[in-house]
């Protein structure tokens, strides 16, 4: 199961350095400067330096949390967000392209770093998260949306 470690940073980063603004996306509705913007704002909230509402109970913290990060096939299409993280909502608005996914490879590896910040975060889905739980679904994360814009 891959996580967030030196080998997968470098290919989700090398992956983040070929979406452009005019790439489309193969599912959902955002574009790929949202895209960008959600995934430093995911990463941001992981840090603690963004929040988001909770929705965390029995069926989200235990199954759906064991699906999404232990189960051995890609997340879904269509996966709803928190209102904090959806840009067309309340998330970070996109602003410069060069500048935001800057931003997010920056966060991506400040993420893999600080492994006491994250620990002591809170998913607003599935709750407390180990380590290597937060490196999973950065990972996961991170993957999923580069797979909605075909990289």
């Amino acid at each position: 199961m891959q996580t967030l470690d030196s080998s997968t940073i470098k290919d989700l980063l090398d992956r983040l350095q070929r979406i452009r603004p005019e790439t489309r996306a193969i599912w959902g509705r955002m574009n790929a400067h949202q895209m960008v913007c959600h995934l430093r704002d995911s990463f941001g909230l992981a840090m603690g330096d963004k929040t988001a509402s909770e929705d965390i109970n029995f069926f989200n913290r235990t199954l759906i949390k064991w699906v999404a990060l232990y189960a051995p096939f890609p997340w879904p299409e269509g996966v709803p967000t928190r209102p904090e993280m959806d840009q067309l909502r309340g998330g970070t608005p996109p602003v410069e392209f060069s500048r935001d996914k800057a931003a997010l490879a920056a966060a991506i590896e400040r993420f893999a770093r600080q492994p006491a910040t994250v620990q002591s975060s809170r998913h607003p889905i599935f709750g407390k998260l180990t380590r290597w739980e937060w490196m999973r679904w950065g990972y996961l994360h991170a993957d999923h949306h580069f797979r909605q814009f075909g990289l």
